[in-house]
This record gives C-alpha cells, structure tokens and sequence, in this order.
C-alpha cells in the first residue's frame, strides 16, 4: 500500500481508442474539450438510464398490485426508455455533425 502513495502517477501521455489527448493548455480549442468529454458524457448518461429502468423495474415489483405505486413505476420505465431513445438519437446526430463538416475527432471517439 505504501509504494502505491509514494510513486507519483503521470496521466499527461496517456490515451486510449484514439480518443484526443486528455491534457490541455492554452491553445486548447473547445472541438478538443468537447472530443474529449463526449464519450464521458454517454457513458454517464447510458449508466444513469440503466439505473433509472432498474430502479423502475424493482418499485413495478414492489408496487404489489397497488395501482398508484404501479403507474409511478410504469411512468419511470417509461421515462428511462424515453431517455434511451434520446441518447441513441444524441449518438447519431453527433456522428452525423462529425461526418458533415469533416471533424475526424469526433466520429472516431467510439471506434
């Protein structure tokens, strides 16, 4: 446990599936802060509706037939699946913009 507190980290050079380096400095556009945050942003955004249809899922089982209980949980399945549909949309609108002004470093953020 010691070694891992003293040895000093560096993230500075670190990059994976061809995504734009992660480090920015004052000549940094805001294409590469946005290449950058996009993946972060549908991975946050797809785990949040992931929980959001379990969380519905258990209140439909807990409801026990309860039509109030019920329509409340039948109303966040129906919102998560509203959301999904949003992100997939979102998804392909960005590779879309990507595509139609030529911006390589956002259509190859998800490959």
């Amino acid at each position: 446990m010691n070694l891992l507190a003293q040895s000093p980290i560096d993230f500075n050079g670190i990059q994976s599936k061809g995504e734009p380096d992660a480090t920015f400095s004052a000549s940094t556009k805001i294409g590469d802060i946005l290449a950058a945050a996009i993946p972060w942003i549908f991975t946050i955004a797809g785990m949040v509706l992931l929980v959001y249809l379990i969380f519905g899922g258990i209140q439909l089982m807990l409801s026990r037939g309860d039509p109030k209980a019920a329509g409340a949980a039948k109303a966040h399945i129906t919102n998560a699946l509203v959301g999904f549909i949003i992100i997939f949309i979102a998804y392909w609108v960005v590779q879309l913009i990507g595509i139609v002004f030529y911006l390589p470093g956002i259509t190859n953020i998800f490959k």
